[in-house]
């Protein structure tokens, strides 16, 4: 006689499941980690989502810090700011910098925007930016993939 098997199936905790990937650019992180008004939206659209950010990111953030302080905020809390940002779960990737001139001009882009551009397209995942030119870029571009 042949007893059958039981099947068992494990989840792991909702935390540890695939999450989808998020370009995410320095008008958005900056709009959380600096208290801007649009920060309740940006920590929406980035949850629970695998962010990704070209390594420059890090040199941008800290531009965003800099002329914070200028513009008079505590060096305190612009550097609490940074500690959050140094602890944070973004992936920073190299980017492939002959690919970001023919972006750049197609959409009359930065290089530095170019550089989200571009790998959102080469993750084939969503770009969030509170820049308008850059979303609209994003929003042609990966229509076309």
């Amino acid at each position: 006689m042949v007893v059958p098997r039981m099947l068992h199936v494990a989840e792991p905790p909702a935390e540890f499941r695939v999450q989808s990937p998020l370009v995410v650019d320095c008008s958005l992180l900056a709009a959380v980690l600096f208290q801007e008004p649009e920060r309740d939206k940006a920590e929406a659209r980035m949850s629970e989502h695998a962010l990704f950010a070209p390594v420059l990111l890090d040199f941008e953030i800290v531009n965003v810090a800099l002329k914070k302080i200028r513009c008079g905020q505590s060096e305190e809390s612009i550097i609490a700011a940074l500690g959050l940002f140094a602890d944070s779960d973004i992936v920073r990737l190299e980017i492939d910098a002959s690919a970001l001139l023919p972006l750049a001009q197609r959409y009359r882009l930065t290089a530095y925007d170019a550089a989200y551009l571009w790998l959102a397209a080469e993750l084939k995942a969503p770009l969030a930016t509170f820049d308008a030119k850059l979303g609209e870029a994003a929003r042609v571009h990966l229509a076309s993939l």
